[in-house]
């Protein structure tokens, strides 16, 4: 969202086009490649297979998150992408589906952002007649008046944002958390033209679609056997955190599971079911909210109903503090201010309750208590503001939204094969079950990227020649 403070809505972005992509393996994915043990018998397999595909089930691909809720207002990941690999800053969205980066096609409508826009190399183009594109356009009539036309696509925002393109696939470099290397090409979006942005900046190159749907990163990599369909997420409230695709990471025990609700409105996003909201040990008689995870957006959206009666109730507990509300800061919809300014919630947070979302979705009820130092921020101007929001407002009608501040030091866990949702207490500024001391994050995706650049023979996949060949095409042109 572009209105509202620092809250990003680039994420939940209510997909109008479903993008259920279905992986025709042999469509999208010639080759990959794995340095490691696997390399010798990735090679005879290519002799004799045409899909030589590694088997890496178990394990997890990490990344280093960067970004916090506020003053910057997302969390993103560092992805490299193509060959040689590039950098590109990517929000982090289990709200939508399908991954899309700003592109030189050349771009009609795109913004600045903090990396050259990526550009289109030959052959990379996924055609008309491809099964991918008639099932991305499945619900609508997309004829194919040529079997050479390009596989187009265009996804629209609850933020009235939206981006339009072309279906493209490319080189996903990524290290798995036990240290093999892998580089399958996947499939994402090539966006030339979005929506909203024009003469504007973006503080990213795209968007990192995780949602349930069949073109998500994480479901691709699972179809060719790379990572289970698991994604994690683990949020500091410091800034920064990880981010992880398979289920190496995931606790053996101490994490709070319930099950996907089933309901056909919530088919295509992370949702727990229905909840009853408490503020502290008292319910505020809100019941059967129905609620999303979405980690693109920055902050917490309920409807009105739910709004109101919250923030009633959060009122009624301030009349005997010293917290007055004050109209003069306008960083979020309701902010207070004390005796004097605030520095850290850690001076505020003991007038404010837990919230508390009891789920009713299995067998029992699971609750996620969200203290006060996740669902408050201190402004620029020394004020505390609500983090939680009134979605009805911003157009999102009864849609309610599970953002990024609720999901603050804990591990939120997706488990799309097991159909389940867990979250639990976790300290996000160092990776879990990883034995390296002082690891720097920041270093950890890319590492050992320039083995990419290694002859791996005349039974290797054919994508290195690609690369190589259009690259030089590129540099010609230049």
């Amino acid at each position: 969202m572009k209105g509202e403070g620092k809250c990003n809505m680039g994420g939940m972005k209510l997909v109008v086009l479903y993008l259920a992509l279905v992986l025709v393996l042999a469509a999208f994915l010639p080759g990959c490649f794995v340095v490691g043990d696997q390399e010798l018998k990735w090679r005879k397999q290519a002799k004799s297979n045409s899909s030589p595909f590694p088997t890496l089930v178990g394990s997890s691909a990490v990344y280093p998150v960067l970004g916090n809720v506020y003053p910057v207002g997302y969390y993103y990941v560092d992805i490299r992408i193509g060959y040689p690999p590039k950098p590109f800053y990517l929000d982090i969205d289990t709200g939508s589906d399908l991954t899309w980066l700003h592109c030189d096609a050349p771009c009609l409508q795109c913004p600045k952002v903090p990396h050259p826009l990526y550009r289109l190399i030959e052959n990379s183009h996924i055609l008309c007649p491809d099964p991918i594109c008639a099932i991305v356009h499945a619900l609508e009539d997309h004829p194919c008046e040529k079997p050479t036309d390009h596989c187009d696509y265009e996804v629209e925002y609850a933020d009235q944002g939206s981006s339009q393109g072309l279906l493209v696939r490319d080189v996903f470099p990524l290290r798995s958390s036990n240290g093999s290397l892998v580089g399958p090409r996947l499939f994402f979006g090539c966006g030339f033209d979005q929506e909203g942005s024009s003469g504007t900046s973006s503080p990213t190159d795209g968007v990192l679609g995780l949602g349930r749907g069949k073109s998500s990163i994480v479901s691709q990599l699972q179809g060719i056997g790379l990572v289970r369909n698991v994604i994690g997420h683990c949020f500091s409230s410091n800034g920064g955190g990880f981010l992880f695709f398979g289920d190496d990471l995931v606790p053996s025990s101490g994490v709070v599971w319930t099950p996907m609700s089933r309901e056909p409105k919530n088919q295509n996003h992370y949702s727990p079911g229905p909840a009853e909201l408490f503020v502290g040990k008292q319910s505020i008689s809100v019941k059967d909210l129905h609620v999303v995870f979405d980690s693109g957006s920055s902050y917490t959206y309920f409807n009105s109903q739910a709004y109101n009666a919250l923030i009633s109730s959060i009122m009624k507990d301030l009349t005997k503090t010293p917290l007055k509300i004050t109209a003069s800061d306008e960083t979020l919809s309701i902010c207070w201010k004390g005796t004097k300014a605030f520095k850290s919630v850690a001076d505020v947070k003991k007038y404010f309750k837990p919230v508390i979302l009891s789920f009713v979705n299995g067998k029992k009820a699971q609750r996620m208590e969200i203290p006060p130092e996740s669902y408050l921020i201190i402004s620029e101007f020394g004020n505390v503001c609500s983090g939680i929001l009134n979605g009805t407002e911003i157009g999102l009608e009864d849609l309610n939204l599970i953002g990024d501040n609720f999901f603050q030091d804990r591990m939120v866990i997706y488990d799309n094969e097991k159909q389940e949702i867990g979250w639990a207490a976790a300290n996000c500024d160092r990776l879990p079950n990883i034995d390296r001391e002082e690891e720097d994050l920041s270093q950890l995706d890319t590492t050992g990227l320039d083995i990419l650049t290694e002859d791996y023979g005349p039974g290797a996949s054919s994508f290195q020649k690609e690369y190589e060949e259009s690259h030089k095409n590129d540099e010609l042109r230049k």
